[in-house]
């Protein structure tokens, strides 16, 4: 092979040519029929992450079993892990506030490629830890702003990611990986634990199920956004440092296995998606200094987001929040904006 010709093929662009010129057969349209291309989209949306084959093997009960209860200070933290598919338990750990309510609207709480959701209940069980504490306290800053937390433990993540010597991959990769390679997705999983969860709920007679939010940073604020495309009863989603067209963020950044979800982009968009959480409120948090989900490419997606929710008639239920910072959970920025959806909800 000549020189000549390898220089016309730096990198080898071919899939670079096939995603800048692909057009998404199910990308919105002001012009067509808005509940007939949400339920097609709803059926992609399911097929593509896997979500069909999930729910195949859902377990046949939670069979919640409850760890240990500890008075902490102002609040009781209480952990406890469940079933969602056959083989998995789900770790979780529920923090509710002492403040004499019968009930409390629940907060979600996801962590992303942190070393576990113990961070957000201000556990520290690595040296590296410390450094994300108090700002990874994610279940411990929703009980100070009056939510009862749950925060879960992802698949692939802390708890749940495989040790054993041929496992072992930087972050969730092998999770991701096997997922693909069994017809199914990481992501997917993850939602379907979130839907489990959000079923569990009912044991618990503080937490109000009709008041349900959903929030996380990075590979969390992904399956925030992910999970409320999927279950309706999450009443407000608020993904942080992950909301960005798949073409300037997962196509062209390398990103974690656990990102990818096999041909959607030859149906559909991220900002395509915001249709299946429509009109329930979503507020999008992003940082202007993101390198991986760069802010121009954010706020063109947004765009659609805007335009979707207007065609569903809740064109103020959606919001563009922006940060001074990078890659970085602002909970000075954050917890504000989801306070003020709370409280036009009623929540508060």
């Amino acid at each position: 092979m000549s020189n000549e010709v390898v220089e016309l093929f730096p990198g080898e662009p071919c899939h670079d040519l096939l995603y800048q010129n692909m057009k998404q057969e199910l990308a919105f349209s002001e012009g067509a029929d808005f509940e007939a291309w949400k339920k097609e989209l709803r059926a992609r949306f399911y097929a593509v992450t896997g979500l069909t084959e999930i729910e195949k093997n859902a377990a046949p009960s939670r069979n919640v079993k409850i760890e240990y209860e500890q008075k902490m200070e102002g609040y009781t933290k209480i952990r406890f892990t469940f079933e969602s598919e056959i083989g998995t338990r789900v770790p979780c750990w529920l923090l509710v506030p002492d403040t004499g309510k019968e009930k409390y609207p629940v907060a979600i709480t996801l962590q992303g490629h942190s070393t576990g959701a113990h961070n957000s209940v201000g556990e520290i069980k690595f040296e590296k830890d410390a450094d994300y504490q108090p700002r990874g306290q994610f279940g411990i800053q929703a009980v100070e702003n009056g939510y009862a937390a749950l925060c879960i433990e992802q698949r692939g993540m802390g708890e749940r990611k495989p040790t054993t010597p041929t496992r072992k991959a930087p972050g969730c990769t092998y999770s991701a990986l096997t997922a693909l390679q069994l017809g199914r997705t990481l992501i997917g999983e993850r939602m379907f634990d979130v839907r489990c969860a959000i079923d569990v709920l009912a044991d618990f007679a503080p937490c109000d199920t009709d008041k349900i939010l959903i929030t996380g940073n990075s590979g969390g604020g992904t399956a925030s956004f992910y999970c409320a495309c999927y279950d309706e009863r999450i009443k407000l989603s608020v993904p942080s440092c992950s909301f960005c067209p798949y073409k300037e963020s997962i196509l062209d950044i390398y990103h974690c296995a656990c990102n990818y979800i096999p041909a959607a982009y030859r149906y559909f968009e991220m900002q395509d998606l915001s249709a299946l959480i429509a009109p329930r409120p979503l507020t999008i948090v992003t940082g202007r200094e993101d390198k991986i989900f760069p802010i121009e490419a954010v706020r063109r997606g947004y765009e659609t987001v805007s335009r979707i929710y207007e065609a569903a008639g809740a064109a103020d239920a959606c919001q563009l929040v922006e940060t001074p910072r990078e890659h970085w959970w602002c909970v000075d920025i954050v917890w504000p904006a989801i306070n003020a959806e709370a409280e036009k909800l009623g929540w508060k």
